[in-house]
């Protein structure tokens, strides 16, 4: 089966160091598997979609050297498709409305001894379950959807990682497929257009590692393919938050790409495989010099992760 990689940005502002270095490692996966990568805008939420941030984006990444093939796709793009996998698993009872606000999650929470900390996953703990309010195409749009989830341990290995296990129904709890505004929930999304896509490897940051198990089992009741998974470090502040737009991360300098393909290579700890010397930000920058350091980086990351 050949590698099908993909990088899929989500369209809230330009991109930063954190952007280049999970699009570095998306990149490098495919180009060192001799296979191909897809470029997905996730756009998902429209409510934090930045107008004309799709745009900059594809012009940062085509700044930076990232190749990618076939056309841009965008998340809306498929929802239609989205629909059909929601509907399917309605029909098979797995989906039931919950009313549940944040607020009163986190209060059930605390009640159980399950005092809810910045940074950690929400758990769900089942309330609207036992209610059973199925999907119906009159009124209830103030409900989310969840999936029922499966109970006992989701295991599989990590590229990175390694072995990773983790109990989704008792450390997650059921989770959201459409959200109460109306629009799909990542988790619904992400699958379905990695199966459109044929994707069979998927690599970004480790902040996402922990959503992998219930996307695999999202992807089990669908019948789809499992990719592998490979979850890098992301970059961090010096206070070891996620460099994010949130963190106020500054925008990539298209006009001096070359300074920040070699920090970000770097944070992937490339320089340990092979002498960066020659690739000094200082040179003249050219479309030549910039694929020479994507040769070399791709030469870097095969020997990185023994791809042959």
């Amino acid at each position: 089966m050949r590698y099908v990689g993909r990088f899929a940005p989500s369209p809230t502002g330009p991109l930063h160091l954190g952007s280049l270095v999970a699009a570095m490692a998306a990149s490098l996966d495919a180009r060192a598997h001799r296979g191909i990568l897809r470029l997905r805008i996730d756009d998902v939420d429209t409510t934090r979609v930045v107008a004309d941030s799709a745009n900059r984006i594809v012009q940062s990444l085509t700044a930076h050297g990232v190749r990618w093939d076939g056309a841009v796709r965008t998340t809306t793009d498929r929802n239609d498709h989205h629909a059909h996998a929601f509907a399917r698993l309605v029909e098979r009872g797995l989906v039931y409305g919950c009313h549940c606000s944040r607020a009163q999650i986190l209060a059930i929470q605390a009640t159980q001894g399950r005092p809810h900390t910045r940074g950690s996953e929400l758990y769900y703990p089942g309330t609207c379950r036992a209610a059973r309010i199925i999907p119906s195409s009159a009124g209830q749009s103030n409900l989310a959807w969840r999936l029922q989830v499966e109970e006992g341990s989701e295991q599989f290995e990590d590229r990175a990682a390694g072995r990773i296990t983790q109990d989704v129904a008792q450390e997650v709890g059921d989770f959201i497929l459409r959200r109460a505004d109306g629009a799909w929930a990542y988790h619904l999304a992400i699958v379905v257009d990695d199966a459109a896509d044929g994707v069979t490897d998927i690599v970004r940051g480790d902040d996402l590692l922990g959503t992998t198990a219930r996307q695999r089992q999202l992807q089990r009741v669908l019948g789809l393919q499992l990719p592998r998974t490979m979850h890098v470090p992301v970059v961090r502040t010096p206070s070891g938050e996620k460099l994010s737009k949130q963190t106020q991360a500054p925008a990539l300098d298209d006009q001096n790409p070359m300074a920040s393909l070699i920090v970000a290579a770097l944070h992937l700890e490339l320089g340990r495989y092979f002498d960066a010397s020659g690739l000094g930000e200082g040179q003249l920058v050219t479309a030549q010099r910039i694929e020479t350091f994507w040769t070399w980086a791709t030469a870097a990351w095969a020997r990185r992760w023994g791809i042959v």
